[in-house]
């Protein structure tokens, strides 16, 4: 393999000088910088990274880090359209993306700062994380950059971006109520999760406006499980048969949900409607077809690297995006039998 020796030989110029050029300094003049990018494209030259990140102190990488990665997740696809947006957005500016996992237990034995040092990450991607993740604590005192998903916290070296999870709750419980549906079950995620907050808030929200009482005992947590809302929906259909709509924090607990009122011998839409929040691939193959609030979970990744590129750069930006949310109507609402 060509080495920048092999380079500076022909090019005629210094060892220091091919570096410098290579890695982009400003104080070697463009007819020396383009003769270097020659040389180097004629002899197939590959930089070391190793050797870059110890000339630069600058790996060029940035850091996923997502909380209780595990196969169930694999269902609802949410992890992988944020990393891919995510991917190409760090691609776009020349750096590169590494993964890895945590969870609570983790976190009690390795510090944030340590995790980021041996990995050799510039900065920090996180999802998943829950409110108590001893993580949050740390970053906000942390010199390592670190933008979060849908966490809304802002420091100096701290960012996030999320979509509007009030507004987006409060469009599904309007659909409903629009519909004529006035008994609207509702399926959260868990105590842990700001979206979960969030969104209770615009289900809350939505019902006052319409007049109609807010009943503690039509809201259970799923656990953002599908499994865990099929149970909470069995039991708030066996509590409440006059029940005549769902709203679900996440589309996965709406299928758990669905199974539930069908195995009730219930029909969705004409017996109970029921609304999901994400739009995941599968929304739209449910049978019926599942009424949504679709998120652009590609957006979020892409543009929560964006944000911490410009922290590691230093350009002067917000630290923060909240994206819009779309209501997406498919066969699973109708309006209530009179």
């Amino acid at each position: 393999m060509a080495t920048i020796k092999d380079i500076a030989k022909i090019a005629g110029v210094s060892v220091t000088t091919v570096s410098r050029a290579l890695n982009g300094y400003s104080d070697v003049s463009e007819k020396t910088r383009s003769r270097v990018e020659q040389v180097a494209k004629e002899l197939k030259y590959s930089p070391n990274a190793v050797a870059r990140t110890l000339v630069m102190n600058k790996s060029k990488t940035i850091g996923l880090l997502v909380s209780d990665l595990n196969r169930a997740g694999a269902k609802d696809m949410f992890t992988y359209e944020v990393m891919c947006g995510i991917n190409d957005s760090v691609s776009d500016e020349d750096y590169d993306l590494i993964l890895f996992s945590t969870n609570h237990d983790k976190q009690q034995v390795k510090t944030y700062t340590q995790l980021c040092q041996e990995r050799q990450v510039e900065g920090v991607i996180m999802q998943g994380v829950r409110m108590n993740d001893t993580y949050l604590t740390e970053i906000m005192d942390s010199q390592i950059p670190c933008v979060l998903i849908d966490v809304e916290l802002e420091g100096d070296s701290v960012g996030y971006v999320s979509t509007d999870n009030v507004f987006g709750a409060q469009m599904a419980v309007k659909h409903l109520v629009n519909l004529g549906h006035k008994k609207i079950g509702f399926i959260n995620g868990h105590d842990q999760a700001l979206v979960s907050k969030k969104r209770r808030e615009g289900y809350e929200k939505e019902l006052t406006s319409a007049g109609i009482t807010i009943d503690e005992s039509l809201i259970a947590n799923g656990e953002f499980n599908e499994l865990q809302a099929e149970i909470v929906a069995r039991d708030i259909l066996t509590k409440h048969q006059d029940i005549t709509a769902f709203f679900c924090a996440s589309d996965l607990m709406a299928l758990g949900a669905m199974r539930a009122i069908q195995q009730k011998g219930l029909r969705i839409p004409e017996d109970i409607s029921i609304v999901g929040f994400d739009d995941i691939t599968l929304a739209q193959y449910t049978s019926p077809p599942l009424t949504t609030v679709s998120q652009d979970k590609y957006q979020m990744g892409y543009v929560a690297a964006k944000l911490l590129i410009g922290m590691l750069t230093n350009s002067d930006q917000a630290r923060k995006t909240i994206l819009d949310n779309q209501l997406i109507k498919r066969g699973s609402t109708a309006p209530v039998k009179r």
